[in-house]
């Protein structure tokens, strides 16, 4: 009786694949004569189908189910049926999390519906995978012209004020100040003079995607990613402790910029409100 029994479930399981076998290679070929007949949307779903069927053809298709996706979502975007064009890339993506030319045409979508921070997130990213993904750095730079602020540029060129920063961080360190929170890092250069000047915790938080991704590459440059916790929070909503264990000693923030006006005295206003609320009481 084992026997037989055994001998059913392996004919059981050599059905089954075989099933699968067919269906796989019917829904190719469905895919394709789809594609013959420019109907993306339709051969889009047999491409779904295929790869959730049968992943090990993923690097086979992989050029097919490109195009079928890039072509699928102009239509759905001329249609204006934005969810679902952001469902197909989201789908995309989990079949192929690390596709440098999927991230980067969903960062082009993005960046035409003008959701400019979300789109350099995914333009980075094509450009983590890629380093020489000449579309994906043009995209990239592009986009962080509309989002880094001129007067970061003149900050960070300011050396009798960036001097004047370090003296006084410098200070206050010595002085006891050992647990340091960044308000609003930006490239996160106060973090970096904080853990120089010997903080034994720093902690920075950035609300702006842009800025975030730009300031966790200047930290890893500087060999400090392990010794400077950034968080893509708004300072506000930090809590102790899910992002930072203990109250911090000591709070740095740039609020106003090289010409005291770019930030504007509200906000200003506002940082100073965080201070009070962040200081250990």
């Amino acid at each position: 009786m084992p026997n037989s029994n055994s001998k059913i479930n392996c004919n059981h399981r050599g059905g089954q694949e075989a099933g699968r076998r067919e269906l796989v290679s019917r829904s190719l070929q469905s895919a394709q004569h789809c594609l013959e007949e420019q109907d993306f949307g339709t051969a889009y779903a047999h491409y779904l189908l295929v790869l959730n069927l049968a992943p090990e053809l993923k690097t086979s298709v992989k050029e097919t189910f490109q195009f079928t996706l890039f072509k699928w979502a102009e239509e759905l975007d001329s249609l204006a049926r934005i969810q679902d064009l952001f469902n197909c890339y989201e789908q995309a993506l989990e079949l192929y999390p690390n596709d440098e030319v999927i991230c980067n045409s969903m960062g082009e979508h993005l960046f035409r519906m003008g959701f400019r921070d979300e789109a350099a997130g995914y333009f980075h990213k094509a450009v983590k995978l890629n380093p020489d993904f000449a579309d994906a750095k043009e995209n990239f730079y592009s986009v962080a012209n509309w989002l880094v602020e001129r007067w970061h540029f003149i900050m960070l060129n300011d050396a009798k004020r960036n001097l004047t920063y370090l003296k006084a961080i410098e200070n206050a360190v010595r002085s006891g100040c050992k647990s340091v929170l960044d308000i609003g890092t930006g490239t996160g250069i106060l973090s970096m003079f904080a853990k120089k000047a010997g903080a034994s915790f720093v902690y920075a938080c950035e609300l702006s995607k842009t800025m975030y991704e730009l300031a966790r590459d200047v930290v890893a440059a500087n060999n400090m990613e392990r010794e400077i916790k950034l968080l893509h929070l708004k300072s506000l909503d930090i809590e102790i402790p899910k992002d930072i264990p203990e109250r911090v000693s000591l709070v740095v923030t740039e609020t106003v910029d090289a010409g005291l006006f770019g930030e504007g005295i509200v906000e200003s206003l506002i940082h100073a409100w965080e201070y009070l609320l962040l200081q250990p009481k």
